[in-house]
């Protein structure tokens, strides 16, 4: 399983991803769930996935494929006159890729379903958020959903609908995230570190505050055993229960 995170702020974007991946308890992996295009001064996009590793692969490589030569390849992300287009590039290559594993024989075509966000900037355009079902269409994120998720999303998303804020500094959204990721990693094994983020800057065109949290992060750490801590503190402060007898 995978858990995702793309969040829109009055500043920027912040994105974090987990990188575990698993085929059953005795085949567990670390894969990188997030991938940067960028051309400074120009275009930065950036893509997370869930669902079906060979079909979110299989997704990544072709649009990076198509990326490196964009004057001879079409459709390319580096040529998307905006993010819209952008984003039906992304849906249209991941509905071609689980097309063409449905085709090659196999029969439960929920096996190769994936989910994606997308977001980033194109010059002349404000940064844009985007969630891209298995079928290939998408919804943009705004003012009345300002953050996305993918994958084992229940466990961390009480406290992102409780505490989101779009005027957070990068450093508060990333400590935001932090405690959704930990909450989604004590409540299911199938969610591993090391995270991955990346905090872009509004205008900015340039791929900046890149980073990977592991497990043993000492700030992770601390995040963890004091939200953990404050939590207990805050549910001896509530009201008593009283019992009914009969």
């Amino acid at each position: 399983m995978t858990y995702c995170v793309g969040m829109m702020l009055r500043s920027g974007l912040v994105f974090m991803s987990d990188t575990r991946t698993n085929a059953g308890l005795d085949n567990i992996s670390t894969f990188k769930k997030m991938t940067i295009w960028e051309e400074p001064g120009e275009r930065v996009l950036t893509l997370m996935s869930a669902g079906n590793l060979a079909t979110t692969q299989a997704v990544v490589s072709l649009l990076d494929e198509r990326s490196k030569l964009p004057e001879d390849r079409t459709p390319s992300l580096m040529k998307a006159p905006s993010m819209f287009q952008a984003a039906c590039m992304v849906g249209d290559t991941l509905r071609e890729v689980i097309k063409g594993l449905r085709e090659g024989g196999q029969r439960a075509d929920s096996a190769f379903e994936a989910t994606l966000i997308l977001g980033g900037q194109i010059a002349g355009s404000p940064p844009r958020l985007f969630l891209i079902y298995p079928q290939g269409n998408f919804i943009e994120a705004g003012d009345d959903t300002p953050f996305f998720q993918i994958g084992e999303i229940k466990y961390g998303r009480p406290i992102l609908v409780r505490a989101y804020d779009p005027d957070l500094s990068f450093a508060d959204a990333l400590k935001l995230l932090l405690v959704s990721f930990d909450s989604t990693l004590k409540a299911n094994l199938s969610v591993g570190a090391p995270l991955d983020y990346f905090c872009y800057t509004t205008d900015s065109l340039e791929k900046k505050h890149v980073g990977r949290v592991e497990a043993d992060n000492p700030e992770f750490q601390a995040i963890s055993t004091q939200w953990g801590n404050a939590l207990k503190q805050a549910l001896d402060t509530l009201p008593d229960v009283h019992l009914n007898t009969n």
